[in-house]
């Protein structure tokens, strides 16, 4: 593989686990970043979303720099921007993104997040079987 670094990838998904648990258990709340993120900018009163959004971006910077993790380094590329467009498209068209069907649908036997979930990673396999 290409850069693997799985000790800061088990480290990233240890704190997004703690991060969805928190706000769980906090306010009731599922952690779907796509949801999340949206609503952010379409119900601006609502604070949390907000603070959950700061906190995780500073949560990642300081692991960064606590555990001396590479600097992820992005080229632009306009398959990215398609990509993220296909991305957010495709979570709203399906309730819901990796994250909140994928962490926190499969913690509660979601049977809708467990087969969402199954498509995700099906799609991504292939993917990345076809263009590598």
């Amino acid at each position: 593989m290409y850069h693997f670094t799985p000790y800061s990838a088990l480290l990233g998904g240890i704190l997004i686990g703690v991060a969805a648990i928190v706000l769980l258990l906090g306010s009731g709340r599922i952690a779907g970043y796509s949801g999340i993120i949206a609503n952010a900018f379409m119900k601006p009163h609502q604070g949390w979303r907000w603070t959950f959004l700061l906190c995780t971006v500073l949560g990642a910077t300081a692991a960064m720099f606590v555990f001396k993790l590479p600097v992820p380094h992005f080229q632009y590329s306009p398959h990215l921007l398609i990509a993220g467009l296909l991305v957010g498209f495709g979570s709203r068209l399906g309730n819901g993104c990796t994250s909140g069907h994928g962490i926190c649908g499969i913690g509660r036997l979601s049977p809708r997040s467990i087969v969402a979930t199954l498509i995700f990673m099906t799609t991504g396999i292939i993917t990345v079987y076809l263009f590598y």
